[in-house]
């Protein structure tokens, strides 16, 4: 792409693309700079992408933990590779014991699956680290121990995460001790947090599955009559995983196989093909118009069929063929916006980091408590807040993603990685935000890989968000008469509060240069910052 990369297009932000041969984005600075400090103390991109993981387990807890569940795709310098974090429901959960409800538990100990982040941090350093973990989680315990202030958006998200699960068990006193959530600039420390991630990097993690913080979840889970045991905990295992790909402009996008929700970006740019998306300028209302349409079709295919891949009643390969993909093509009217049916997603909480090296490693790296702070439960004495991943079972019985013993739930978070047309690594990108994030991959895609527009302006450029129907929600940068064109075609447009853009998720990208650098980017919706040397 030397040559190629349009710095000249621009959409209103403070941020400018950041260019140099290592580089780290992510969505908190602290973490950031966390990961290039590993960088500059002779470590690859694997070991800045754990240290930066590490890392916003502290400082940006609305979104991830030490119980977070976490997906990877790595650039070695000559292949991709996929890694499937995510843990299991625990082995006594039964459809019987959720059948009473009228949907999954967002909270407490029966929203709470096996936690899969910190067997992602051990599996990616023992593969493809360089430093040991101990030296790698550094910079987050000094955070957890010496304290960190609390950056602008995450003081919102912090408030609103205690007015929902102040009550759950463990929560308050983790995080709200003063009997309240900290504020924005307020100095937070977390020292159980800090102990804890001492035991996890001396072990190599064995303390979290088999050890003395297993032994803790476990005792935990017992006093609230939870499902969860240490034989769920023994028994994880992170996997390694054949990726999923569509080629597109000239290059490849890949994506992780189903738990995840990464195969409808995929569906969307092989229905967009069919369309020649690639006549269109952006921003323009037929490029707007085909590219809902297309992700609507591609929300529904993942809607009916996407769960543990084990589970699926086919392989997820067969939604990628080009006969099935032109085939729904044609369901799209070029002048007039469909209904097709699915259920409105839910928002959630999610972090996002992107790393490179001047060796040519790159890293594409996401974890997630899912709704904000998960499920709200912290195991006393160790900072560890638990996810709400069993959120995302259905109680259907005819499902592939019903609930039950020992499953991965449907997930939705995702990292994507794309090639050029000689194979070689063109972009290490994702958008954190739930039922945002298929629609913001399709987004930077189109945007990067078929218009060529620098990620900085990928990113900073308005987003829509399809919801339910014909239901779509955009941002208030749109154009007018954009809009109403696309109103008069049928679309529900819905504009977005500008005070609540984050909610159209929080995207980083690197971009590898042939000449030898990177050019890097990070959300200005948020409190992020990409950083270089």
């Amino acid at each position: 792409m030397s040559g190629e990369i349009d710095f000249n297009v621009g959409y209103p932000s403070w941020r400018a693309p950041m260019m140099g041969r290592n580089a780290v984005a992510t969505s908190q600075p602290l973490a950031a700079q966390a990961g290039l400090r590993i960088l500059q103390q002779g470590g690859n991109a694997v070991d800045a992408a754990i240290a930066t993981a590490i890392a916003l387990t502290v400082v940006e807890p609305t979104g991830n933990g030490i119980g977070s569940d976490a997906f990877a795709i790595i650039w070695d310098g000559k292949q991709l590779h996929g890694l499937n974090a995510s843990g299991r429901a625990p082995a006594a959960w039964k459809h019987e014991t959720f059948a009473h409800l009228a949907a999954m538990p967002e909270t407490g100990w029966d929203a709470v699956t096996v936690p899969g982040a910190v067997s992602a941090w051990v599996e990616l350093a023992e593969r493809f680290g360089t430093l040991p973990l101990t030296t790698l989680a550094q910079p987050a315990i000094d955070y957890a121990r010496n304290g960190f202030p609390v950056s602008p958006l995450i003081g919102e998200l912090w408030q609103r995460g205690y007015n929902k699960l102040r009550d759950q068990p463990g929560f308050s006193a983790c995080f709200a001790p003063q009997g309240r959530p900290p504020r924005t600039g307020e100095l937070f420390r977390n020292p159980d947090q800090a102990d804890t991630l001492e035991k996890i990097a001396a072990t190599n993690g064995e303390a979290f599955y088999r050890g003395e913080l297993a032994e803790k979840i476990a005792a935990f889970a017992r006093e609230h009559n939870a499902a969860l045991t240490i034989d769920d905990l023994k028994n994880h295992q992170a996997e390694w995983v054949e990726l999923l790909s569509r080629p597109f402009a000239g290059g490849s996008v890949h994506e992780l196989p189903p738990n995840g929700q990464g195969i409808a970006t995929l569906i969307a740019l092989g229905i967009l093909e069919h369309w020649d998306i690639g006549r269109y300028q952006p921003d323009s209302v037929e490029w707007l118009h085909l590219s809902i349409e297309a992700m609507k079709l591609a929300l529904v295919d993942l809607e009916r069929y996407i769960a543990d891949e084990d589970h699926m009643e086919f392989a997820a390969k067969h939604l990628l063929s080009d006969e099935y993909l032109k085939s729904r093509a044609a369901l799209i009217d070029a002048k007039q916006a469909g209904d097709f049916t699915f259920g409105a997603p839910t928002q959630s909480g999610t972090v996002y980091l992107s790393t490179a090296d001047a060796d040519g490693m790159m890293v594409s790296f996401i974890q997630s408590n899912y709704m904000g702070f998960g499920s709200g439960v912290v195991v006393p004495g160790t900072g560890i807040s638990l996810q709400n991943r069993g959120a995302g079972f259905v109680l259907d019985k005819a499902h592939p993603n019903v609930v039950a013993g020992n499953k991965r739930a449907f997930t939705t978070i995702i990292p994507a990685f794309a090639l050029d047309g000689d194979g070689q690594p063109l972009m290490s990108f994702g958008v954190m935000g739930g039922p945002m994030q298929a629609q913001g991959h399709l987004q930077m895609v189109l945007r990067i890989m078929l218009h060529k527009q620098n990620p900085q302006a990928a990113i900073d450029a308005p987003r829509w968000r399809v919801v339910a129907g014909r239901e779509v929600i955009v941002e208030p940068s749109m154009d007018r008469n954009t809009l109403a064109t696309l109103r008069a075609m049928g679309h529900k447009i819905v504009l977005e509060d500008p005070l609540q853009t984050y909610n159209f998720g929080g995207a980083q990208a690197i971009v590898r240069d042939p000449q030898g650098f990177y050019i890097a980017a990070t959300e200005s919706r948020k409190d992020g910052q990409a950083l270089v040397f």
